[in-house]
């Protein structure tokens, strides 16, 4: 696949407003993740319970990961395979979610995969229509499509 089907999209604002959404919370949770001692221990203590393979590269990692997921979908540039990575994120979350049976782990959300399944959505939503409106990715399909 050529990056032209890749970055294609319409002035869709409501894939904007969706995308800009994914934004803010992967704009907040990576360094949330980093900076934040009470949820910095939960983020390790979620990934120590879940028993998730490489545990040091997975806390580390992960947030800055969530930071440039954040920035990507921000200004919207190549968000296809951002939220492709995004949705193996929030697979490994829907799975944390579920088997670790703490809630002092999860201090700002429900111990039940509800936010997980909800960016889930919105992340299917994205990879389906693209990165809309106010996006990098609107403004090389407008420029491709006048050459």
């Amino acid at each position: 696949m050529n990056t032209k089907a890749i970055r294609a999209t319409t002035n869709d604002k409501l894939a904007a407003g969706v995308r800009l959404m994914l934004a803010i919370i992967f704009l907040m949770t990576g360094p949330m993740k980093l900076f934040v001692p009470q949820l910095a221990d939960a983020w390790s203590g979620q990934l120590l319970a879940a028993q998730v393979p490489f545990y040091e590269i997975s806390r580390w990692s992960v947030p800055f990961l969530e930071l440039v997921l954040g920035l990507i979908l921000a200004v919207g540039f190549f968000v296809r395979p951002g939220v492709v990575v995004v949705i193996g994120i929030m697979i490994v979350a829907t799975y944390v979610h579920s088997v670790v049976d703490n809630p002092s782990l999860f201090p700002l959300q429900p111990k039940e995969p509800i936010i997980p399944i909800i960016v889930l959505v919105m992340s299917v939503f994205i990879l389906w229509r693209g990165a809309g409106a106010w996006s990098a990715d609107l403004k090389s399909t407008i420029n491709l499509e006048r050459s």
